[in-house]
């Protein structure tokens, strides 16, 4: 597809006039965001901004699920290597605010975990839909890293703060009901029915004002802007994270498939715990 030949990780497709299909497609590992992914992710809407055949942008994942987050070799990258951590943070930051600045509008369509990296995609699109099976979850503190991505900058908004609190800290999942219920999506649909449904509305949209849509969005996404400190701000201690040992056992845990043993947890609590002198 002429404009999008370096996105190799991402499926891409044109179902109707003015929609640009693009698809998670790593099903052996529910499309988990390795290297390439990521890179992708974060470019992609550059080039959807500025692509005159492309009016509306549909995300979703192949096969089981949305998207198992960021691959647990990348991550393990991330840990290693001072170079892949600060070009990880370069894309992460860049994903966020390349789905926030995209012109046109973005529809989101969400079954299975949702996680992670294109978590942030399925969230920050302008509307997102979820099937009954999803099971939205930032497990960033369960890793050990502090929840960057973009659950700082758009979860209070969209649910408030008490239960953005409440299910960042604890990681607990979001089913797609649960997350119509909070505001995290604005419609869920039944499994067999989530593809048609984004596609409708894809399709609306398309159909509409362009000029309308599109400033009506830049307005709209300014609400993000504002809190775009907050959001800077997790990004840095997320990463700060990544050098740390309780990064090392979260992903330890991860591969041994049990509950984490934190090293902050014991002793005095760890960085930041107690009061000030």
């Amino acid at each position: 597809m002429e404009g999008y030949e370096r996105f190799a990780s991402l499926q891409l497709s044109r179902p109707e006039d003015g929609v640009l299909e693009i698809v998670m497609s790593v099903p052996d590992r529910l499309n988990a965001a390795g290297h390439d992914m990521h890179r992708d992710l974060a470019d992609i809407w550059l080039q959807v901004d500025r692509d005159p055949d492309t009016r509306v942008a549909l995300v979703r994942g192949a096969g089981r699920g949305f998207s198992a987050g960021g691959d647990l070799d990348l991550v393990r990258d991330m840990a290693d290597d001072w170079e892949v951590r600060t070009r990880v943070f370069k894309e992460a930051r860049d994903l966020v605010y390349n789905v926030v600045n995209c012109s046109k509008p973005i529809v989101s369509a969400m079954h299975g975990p949702a996680v992670g990296a294109g978590l942030a995609v399925g969230l920050l699109a302008d509307v997102a839909v979820a099937a009954r099976s999803a099971r939205i979850i930032d497990g960033h503190t369960r890793l050990g890293v502090a929840a960057g991505d973009h659950a700082v900058l758009v979860w209070p908004l969209l649910c408030g703060l008490a239960k953005a609190k409440y299910h960042l800290l604890t990681c607990e999942p979001i089913t797609g009901e649960e997350a119509e219920r909070m505001g995290l999506v604005a419609l869920v649909v039944d499994d067999d029915e989530l593809r048609d449904r984004a596609l409708a509305v894809a399709r609306r949209l398309a159909a509409g004002s362009a000029t309308a849509l599109r400033w009506t969005k830049l307005a709209l996404n300014n609400w993000l802007r504002v809190a775009g400190p907050a959001f800077d701000a997790s990004l840095a201690m997320e990463f700060l994270g990544f050098s740390g040992p309780d990064l090392r056992e979260g992903l330890a845990a991860r591969r041994e498939r049990r509950d984490p043993v934190f090293p902050s947890a014991g002793g005095d609590g760890g960085p930041g715990a107690g009061t000030p002198d």
